[in-house]
């Protein structure tokens, strides 16, 4: 991770069997599971969860993601995985590790690219929306 994180929090899970393929490591999209339970932490953070955005007029569908496999998680392994706000003008991007919680060897590193659109158009906003600036503003040094 380059850029200095806004915000961060981690949420820590087992892998389960329902995850894994025929040789018990996760199949490699489980892990954009394993990055929206992260995310939906992150947003909780700072009161924007996705029914705060529903009902402050917007939706943020993500427009962009990337995925590094590092080394694979296991069936029963616990890991923790890292979310951190990076940008928030215009767009929201969100950067993950996800570790071995054991070793804390990293498996996978990832961002996503939110947009904010306005729900009664449709339209994608190239602006911050205020009330995304005003739930951030406990976070952020400049407002």
């Amino acid at each position: 991770m380059k850029a200095k994180a806004i915000l961060s929090v981690s949420t820590e899970m087992e892998v389960q069997f329902y995850d894994v393929d025929s040789m018990r490591v996760v199949w490699h999209g489980n892990y954009v599971k394993y990055l929206e339970a992260a995310r939906c932490e992150l947003l909780k953070a700072f009161n924007y969860n996705y029914l705060e955005m529903e009902a402050t007029g917007y939706i943020w569908p993500i427009v962009d993601m990337r995925l590094k496999y590092v080394a694979s998680a296991k069936l029963s392994d616990f890991i923790i995985v890292e979310a951190n706000l990076i940008e928030y003008q215009s767009r929201l991007k969100i950067e993950y590790v996800i570790r071995d919680k054991a070793t804390a060897k990293i498996l996978n590193k990832a961002y996503t690219i939110q947009v904010a659109v306005d729900i009664t158009n449709g339209e994608m906003l190239f602006e911050t929306p205020q009330c995304l600036l005003e739930r951030l503003s406990p976070f952020i040094n400049e407002l």
